[in-house]
């Protein structure tokens, strides 16, 4: 049985080496919008990629969203290459559960998607969303340019003033450059998982707080 880590992310010795290339497909089609899941994506559309907590329920969060294209779930933020559910479960990939989010900038804002993502779960919990314990559970984002950098910083300190407000602690949300950091999308069952299963598990659950809009652009 694998060691599993819970209260921290494994070294790159401790880690699990993973593999070259996938163990598993990947669906083409997602089921609820119709269209790529892993491209090619329409011209002009960006990428933003966020963790928080368990991602079926994350993921239906941000397909439910106007101006979302599409929706896939996936491992990132880890060491281990192309690794399985069980293994990021055991802890020992340092990945978390994180959802692809394709969107068109025309219709919906990276600043919008941010406002989602905080309020959507609560970003103080550390290693760990509710009921769910583990490293694999962590808030994150991933940002995918110097301008997505910046405004989820910008949002990041306005949200942890609304929090400490509201007398939460301090913001324990991983913030970091996507590109080192692959995103390896997950199995196919985990794909739009809610839609296929409507009775599923969900274990999202937000702090009840609105994220103030337009100070990332102040």
């Amino acid at each position: 049985m694998l060691y599993t880590f819970k209260n921290r992310l494994p070294t790159q010795d401790e880690a699990l080496p993973g593999r070259p290339e996938s163990p598993f497909p990947v669906p083409e089609t997602h089921t609820v919008l119709d269209t790529a899941l892993l491209g090619p994506y329409p011209e002009g559309f960006e990428v933003a990629d966020f963790g928080l907590g368990c991602f079926w329920g994350a993921e239906r969060r941000f397909w439910q969203t106007p101006g979302v294209w599409t929706t896939l779930v996936g491992y990132q933020g880890g060491s281990t290459t192309h690794p399985t559910y069980e293994e990021v479960c055991s802890g020992m990939t340092g990945h978390t559960e994180a959802v692809r989010v394709v969107f068109d900038p025309a219709r919906i804002t990276y600043e919008e998607l941010l406002r989602v993502f905080w309020e959507a779960h609560d970003p103080t919990q550390g290693f760990r969303q509710g009921n769910d314990v583990g490293t694999q559970y962590r808030s994150a984002i991933y940002t995918h340019s110097p301008e997505q950098a910046e405004t989820a910083e910008r949002s990041r300190a306005a949200y942890q003033r609304v929090l400490n407000d509201s007398g939460y602690g301090e913001i324990t949300t991983e913030l970091a450059p996507a590109g080192p950091r692959p995103f390896y999308p997950a199995e196919g069952y985990h794909q739009q998982y809610l839609d296929k299963n409507p009775a599923g598990y969900c274990g999202l659950g937000g702090t009840g707080l609105s994220c103030p809009v337009g100070v990332a652009r102040a």
